[in-house]
């Protein structure tokens, strides 16, 4: 299997696919009509990128490309859909970086709060302001809104509650009953908790119904010099309604992601919030801590190798959660060469387009059952001529 890595990942992530039997092609900064160009020449079985956008043209470049994996959390830098579309499965490697995440909001959050950045910057410049800096309000006893609960969030709340602070939370997923357990108070909507913290910090993955989800009405009933911050996606917030509140009520924000980020790791920048002094921007380094990058790496090394030895993708995300199935063949037969083959012969004459199948097989290898569901209309006569194929023992056919 020929892996093609288009971004940089550790020698002991090419030791470890090497040592699986995978042909390792390691090509870091690899991107655009250069990334196309390679997966055509090369036409890998997998390709591994970080933040390397995959678009359409990358994926049909390379007809025998089976695997993506997205060394890092999200996804959104990969044409999920056209891989879809294409029979490619798409990966990534969640949970990896929530610490590093988690520290730098906390980071973020004491940097808004002590203007550390202003300090530092200051002292540089030969300026001392004790006056002014000495009026910090302090985070203990503040209440910190989490806008997504998932691994990162809840990394989040540890350090939260290490500094007594108070915690709300909102989640898709959040119930009372776990809100609860997890001893933080529980909100129906991200904006009950930016209405009722000091302190909201974002934290959901970016999805088209995420697009925005910080927008003018979030925004508008955060209290007067609040905190916003966000190390998640630039999509998730409306900008120019931040803008209004920072400059409206006085918000001010700390941002690791934001609009038009530069795709290079150096080079010139500038960006409207830039000169805000009410805003903090860092470089997109939520997971870039050596202990967050390893371990990102070496869990993409892991979802190669399930993949090559048992063909199983971990972590998969563009398998659909429910098939279109309408109803389901049970076919108990002897396991025997071409049963299945004739079976499945039967089913395209009737026009069956199977959405799923399992074949598990009894003690001693002599019978099996086979489970097919298929979309398509369950014409009984098609089940009966299945039922007096040979080595058939029993079909039923049920509607889902």
């Amino acid at each position: 299997m020929t892996v093609l890595l288009a971004d940089s990942l550790s020698q002991s992530v090419m030791d470890r696919l090497h040592a699986a039997g995978c042909q390792v092609d390691n090509q870091p900064g690899l991107k655009g009509e250069e990334l196309t160009k390679a997966l055509s020449t090369l036409n890998p079985q997998v390709l591994v990128v970080r933040s390397t956008k995959v678009t359409e043209a990358d994926l049909r470049a390379a007809p025998g490309l089976e695997l993506i994996v997205r060394a890092g959390a999200g996804y959104d830098n990969v044409d999920v859909s056209t891989a879809s579309g294409l029979g490619i499965f798409v990966a990534n490697c969640p949970g990896k970086n929530s610490a590093a995440v988690a520290e730098l909001t906390m980071g973020l959050i004491l940097s808004l709060d002590r203007s550390i950045p202003d300090n530092v910057m200051d002292a540089r410049n030969g300026v001392w302001n004790k006056a002014l800096y000495g009026k910090a309000s302090g985070v203990k006893g503040k209440t910190l809104g989490l806008v997504g609960m998932g691994n990162i969030g809840q990394e989040v709340l540890k350090r939260a509650r290490g500094m007594d602070m108070n915690v709300i939370a909102w989640s898709r997923s959040l119930t009372k009953e776990r809100a609860a357990e997890l001893g933080v108070g529980w909100r129906g909507s991200p904006v009950e908790v930016a209405k009722d913290a000091d302190i909201v910090s974002l934290h959901v993955a970016s999805k088209p119904d995420t697009k925005k989800l910080a927008d003018a009405a979030f925004f508008e009933v955060m209290k007067p010099g609040a905190f916003f911050i966000n190390t998640t996606r630039d999509a998730v917030v409306d900008e120019g309604a931040l803008k209004q509140a920072i400059e409206g009520k006085g918000v001010r924000a700390a941002l690791d992601v934001f609009s038009d980020e530069p795709s290079v790791k150096t080079g010139a920048f500038s960006h409207e919030l830039a000169s805000n002094t009410s805003v903090y921007l860092t470089h997109h380094i939520g997971a870039s801590t050596e202990q967050a990058q390893e371990a990102i790496a070496q869990e993409a090394a892991r979802v190669v190798e399930s993949y090559h030895t048992t063909g199983d993708v971990p972590n998969c995300v563009n398998l659909a959660a429910q098939s279109d199935a309408t109803h389901q063949l049970t076919v108990r037969h002897l396991d025997k060469v071409g049963v299945l083959a004739r079976v499945l012969n039967e089913m395209s004459i009737a026009n069956w387009n199977v959405q799923e199948m399992e074949n598990v097989v009894f003690d001693e290898g002599r019978a099996a059952c086979a489970y097919i569901r298929f979309d398509g209309f369950a014409d009984s006569s098609a089940a009966d001529k299945i039922a007096v194929l040979e080595d058939i023992l029993a079909v039923s056919l049920i509607e889902l």
